[in-house]
């Protein structure tokens, strides 16, 4: 069961990544704004969700969605798949090569599955629940870094003002405590990254399902260690992610 739910959402991933990447660097059509002026969206986004929701529902009738474009939709199968057609819209936009497709499987234990596809440099990561991750087929793994002042750490900010001046004051704790500080854009390939050792650890606060679930899953499976951070504002909270020697740490400096 688990190797087919990995199948679909690698194929999916990989099919929808190809539609983004078509249309990457060219004109824009449809843009707009969800959370504030700077939070946008795209048909780009839209279309993509659409063919992915297509292909699954398709699939698996019964399943239920949670979309960032297109909210939810209950099922019965006691499976949800959670859906960001493309993380990285404002990079997209600017025609910025950081951003990816993010789809994850979950059941009544948490997520079972999990891909996140980086069209631009053909990367697919992929993981399921006990079995290890994966980039393009062979086996990753946290990075080895054994302390905090030698940690290449990432970040990312909200789209609201006062959550991004929080979050300022975090950055301004953990810069001289670590190596140096990455903020990318793409929450998904972030949690990716550290899952292969490209980065030493994540944190970021004001999230939502669709930016963490699989790339949680890939760092889990990649040996680290995921766990919760608490929201400064009404968008949520956020996750630090790290190898296990690592987190601790990081998380405290995160929570101040």
């Amino acid at each position: 069961m688990t190797s087919s739910l990995l199948e679909l959402a690698c194929r999916t991933a990989i099919e929808a990544g190809a539609l983004l990447l078509e249309r990457f660097g060219g004109e824009a059509h449809g843009v707009g704004s969800k959370s504030s002026g700077t939070d946008m969206v795209s048909d780009a986004d839209r279309d993509a969700e659409a063919l992915i929701v297509e292909r699954i529902l398709s699939a698996r009738p019964d399943d239920g969605i949670l979309g960032e474009e297109r909210g939810g939709r209950a099922g019965t199968s006691g499976f949800r798949w959670v859906i960001d057609p493309l993380d990285g819209t404002t990079n997209y936009l600017y025609g910025l090569p950081q951003w990816a497709v993010s789809i994850a499987c979950e059941d009544a234990s948490g997520t079972l599955a999990g891909v996140v596809r980086d069209s631009v440099r053909d990367e697919t990561f992929s993981a399921s629940r006990g079995s290890g991750a994966y980039l393009n087929g062979e086996r990753v793994h946290v990075g080895d870094a054994a302390r905090l002042s030698d940690a290449l750490i990432s970040t990312g900010f909200s789209y609201l003002a006062a959550e991004r001046a929080a979050q300022g004051d975090v950055v301004a704790r953990v810069l001289p405590a670590v190596r140096d500080i990455r903020r990318a854009g793409a929450a998904a390939l972030d949690l990716a990254w550290t899952a292969c050792g490209r980065l030493d650890g994540y944190y970021e606060s004001a999230m939502q399902p669709w930016d963490l679930a699989a790339g949680a899953l890939l760092v889990v499976e990649a040996g680290g260690v995921v766990s919760r951070l608490p929201g400064v504002g009404p968008s949520g909270g956020g996750v630090v992610a790290a190898p296990p020697q690592l987190h601790d740490a990081l998380r405290a400096l995160a929570l101040g």
